[in-house]
């Protein structure tokens, strides 16, 4: 069965890296780093190593 948290968090990460150039990338990279803690609180080992790696990403651009 799949983390539904997991799944936003990723795709609120994709959503960031998109706008990272726009003028709504600070609140892009505010709501991705929202949904990854939420998802890292639910989450198992795998996952959050996963989760681990796109808060990299998002620091990348922040």
């Amino acid at each position: 069965m799949s983390n539904p948290l997991f799944q936003q968090a990723k795709s609120a990460v994709s959503s960031a890296k998109q706008a990272s150039s726009g003028e709504n990338a600070q609140m892009s990279i505010d709501k991705a780093k929202n949904a990854l803690s939420s998802a890292y609180a639910n989450s198992n080992v795998e996952e959050q190593k996963q989760l681990h790696a796109l808060q990299d990403e998002l620091n990348r651009l922040s």
